[in-house]
Parts: C-alpha cells; sequence; structure tokens
C-alpha cells in the first residue's frame, strides 16, 4: 500500500488508500453497466494501490457482490471489503424497508460471505436504522460475527451522532458513511465534528453529487437520478448554472470536473476517505489523478462563493427516514 496516500479509518479501523471504489453503479443503479468494464475497473483500482471496495447486499439484489467476489478472486490481500446490509428487495427491484434483527444481521452475513467468497467481511455495516431494532441490538448481533471472526470491524451508515454514541458503548465503531459534496454539506454542521470527537472516521459518498457535477444526467427510467430533486423540476436549471461556473473554475486549473471535485472533498475533510463511484477504467483513472493536484485555502473558497446548488438529495420520504438528517 502506499502510505503517502493512506488515512486510518477513525481511531480503531484500519488503514485505507486515500480513495475508495465504490461500486453500486455497477449493478444498474445508474442505467445498464458493462460487466467486463466493470472487472477492469476493480482490478485497475487494486493495482494503483485503491484497497477499499464498498458494496451492498441489495445492490442488484446480489448482482454487485456476486460482481466483485469475481473481481477479488485471487487478489483478497489486496481488498478491504466495506459491506452495506439490511434493505429489503422484492422480485421486481422493489424496496420493502429495513430489516436489522439480530437474526436478520447474522443471515444477511451468511449470503453475503457466500456470494463474495470470502470468510470474513473487512468492514459490515447496516445501511439505514431500523425503525422496529435499537440499535445496540443490531450492532451488538454484528459484534457477535467480529467475536466468531465473520466480520473485523463495524461501522454504520447516514445516522445521526446520538446513534452513533450509543452504537460506541456496545462496539468500537470505525467510520459512518454519509454523503458529502460541494453540493452536500450537510454533515459539516454538527456530525463531522462529533465523529472527530469520539474517534470515529467516515468515508464519504456522492462527492460528484450522482454525476451532477460532471454534468452527467439520468439515462433513462432505469436510472434512479431521474427521481431525485437536483436532477429535475426548477432544481435542475438552477443547478446548471453551478455546473458551469465548476466547470470554467476546473478548466482555468487544469482540472477535469471530477477532480476538481474529489480535490475539493480532500482539502476540505483530509480525515475521511471520498468513495468514488467509478464504472469504468478512464473514470477511475481521472478520479485518482485529484491526489496529485490538491487545492490551496484560496481555491477551496473561491470555487465555494461561485455555486450555490439547491434540491434534496432524496425525495421528501426518504429524506425523513435519514437519521443523518434529524437535527
Amino acid at each position: 500500500m502506499d502510505t503517502k496516500h493512506t488515512v486510518k479509518l477513525g481511531s480503531t479501523g484500519p488503514e485505507v488508500f486515500r480513495l475508495g471504489l465504490g461500486c453500486m453503479g455497477m449493478s444498474g443503479m445508474y442505467g445498464a453497466a458493462d460487466e467486463a468494464e466493470s472487472l477492469r475497473t476493480i482490478h485497475a483500482a487494486l493495482e494503483r494501490g485503491v484497497t477499499l471496495l464498498d458494496t451492498g447486499d441489495f445492490y442488484g439484489m446480489g448482482h454487485n457482490e456476486l460482481l466483485v467476489g469475481r473481481a477479488i478472486a485471487g487478489r483478497r490481500e489486496k481488498v478491504q471489503l466495506s459491506v452495506k446490509f439490511g434493505a429489503m428487495r422484492g422480485p421486481d427491484g422493489s424496496w420493502g424497508g429495513m430489516d436489522l434483527r439480530p437474526a436478520a444481521v447474522k443471515n444477511f452475513a451468511a449470503y453475503s460471505l457466500k456470494r463474495l467468497g470470502v470468510d470474513v467481511i473487512d468492514i459490515y455495516r447496516p445501511a439505514r436504522l431500523d425503525p422496529n431494532v435499537p440499535i445496540e441490538e443490531t450492532v451488538g448481533a454484528i459484534a457477535e460475527l467480529v467475536k466468531a471472526g465473520y466480520v473485523r470491524h463495524i461501522a454504520l451508515s447516514e445516522v445521526g451522532a446520538e446513534t452513533v454514541r450509543r452504537a460506541q458503548r456496545v462496539h468500537p465503531i470505525v467510520d459512518v458513511q454519509l454523503e458529502y459534496s460541494l453540493a452536500s454539506r450537510g454533515p459539516e454542521t454538527s456530525l463531522f465534528p462529533a465523529l472527530r470527537e469520539l474517534g470515529v472516521g467516515a468515508t464519504l459518498y456522492g462527492v460528484l453529487s450522482r454525476g451532477l457535477l460532471t454534468g452527467s444526467k439520468p439515462t433513462g427510467a432505469g436510472d434512479f437520478r431521474a427521481h431525485l430533486p437536483r436532477f429535475s423540476g426548477e432544481h435542475r436549471a438552477t443547478n446548471e448554472a453551478s455546473v458551469q461556473a465548476l466547470h470554467r473554475f476546473a478548466q482555468e486549473r487544469g482540472l477535469s470536473p471530477a477532480q476538481l471535485a474529489i480535490a475539493w472533498v480532500l482539502a476540505r475533510q483530509p480525515g475521511f476517505v471520498p468513495i468514488i463511484g467509478a464504472r469504468r477504467v478512464s473514470q477511475l483513472e481521472d478520479a485518482l489523478a485529484a491526489l496529485a493536484r490538491p487545492l490551496s485555502r484560496e481555491d477551496v473558497s473561491a470555487l465555494e462563493s461561485l455555486v450555490a446548488f439547491t434540491g434534496e438529495r432524496y425525495g421528501a420520504e426518504q429524506m425523513h427516514m435519514l437519521d443523518s438528517e434529524r437535527p
């Protein structure tokens, strides 16, 4: 591992490469994906020193874990697997809420281990809170998996500071996964300071705001971005002006829009780990180049003064369910 570009996940977690690879988009969430190119992208990431692969058992109803399992076969020693679980899916792709009962936690883990083709999951985390199950019970069940050797570290996703505090009383938490970008800066106010106080790291997804910052647009009905406020309605035109300003700023500095967006996150949150949702080798190479082009404090301030994004990151119903968005 290139130690110049590594960071420790919290006070109790592993050392990981400065950028992680998010694999969700390789299983249809943003429209059709090229499976062969997805495998090439994962292999290229590992060859370039990326260690953290982020997946979820519900991405493509198991497809993503099977894909990642194929990609890491024979390369397990290079990989730190971060797996989200708990979201229920129907055969038609519908969403059925969360199930984080202790028995369900162990059931999910058993299937993930099998699909991934591994004996242990490095970082295991519930994707959201289950309103019917106290977080202490869920974390307690994962702690039993840690004791039994099936999981190495426990993490959380999209939770608020109080939930992290409660979870920490049961077992050390290495990081919380949160959406963060120029267009999603909510965690800065109180959540990031609380994590640092608690010695908990953060893995940051959506750093390109699901392609908004690079000018990407929904590709059709199968692309779930078509249902997100920032990509539609009155917000679309408003955000387009900020996207154009960001692109001009990037061009003036010889950066791609993606490199600028990633470099901003790296500058703003140096102790945390951005998760890059590259689906192609070219996207991966573009993202990794941001590590060699850090932004100055003056660049960060200048960029922030140019952009003003509007619209929530999810629809109202989903936003209401997010523990991380509660005051």
